[in-house]
């Protein structure tokens, strides 16, 4: 007879907080092709269990698409191997990180150009000329 800690249950792939991620990328996946809204999951907002945020990476791979910025530290954004789903990643001047999200969009908002930094690059190619 065997005793609960003797048996061996097998492990889902999907275990944890992983498949309610999964299953809301999917949605917000829809909402993106419906609507064309993105969506932001929060990943330092939720209770991983060891070794879960790590599985979560490694299943949603890595895409084509890469960047790198560097302002009051580092942030990475990169496409995972499912395409609108990207995986980003903020740093402080410390190396550590104070950010880590899921965005389900067609480009990060963070690599868009803001209205006042092309005001501002547009003067100063302007004073090129002068």
């Amino acid at each position: 007879m065997t005793t609960p800690q003797e048996v061996q249950r097998p492990t889902s792939p999907f275990h944890g907080n992983v498949r309610p991620i999964l299953n809301e990328v999917l949605h917000a996946l829809d909402k993106l092709l419906g609507t064309n809204e993105s969506t932001t999951i929060d990943l330092a907002s939720l209770p991983f269990g060891p070794g879960e945020l790590e599985h979560l990476e490694a299943l949603l791979g890595k895409g084509e698409l890469s960047a790198e910025l560097d302002a009051l530290g580092t942030s990475s954004i990169r496409e995972t191997a499912y395409p609108g789903v990207w995986w980003l990643e903020h740093r402080n001047a410390f190396d550590e990180v104070v950010g880590r999200y899921l965005e389900i969009t067609r480009t990060p908002e963070i690599l868009s150009s803001q209205d006042a930094d092309i005001v501002a690059g547009r003067a100063h190619l302007e004073d090129q000329f002068e």
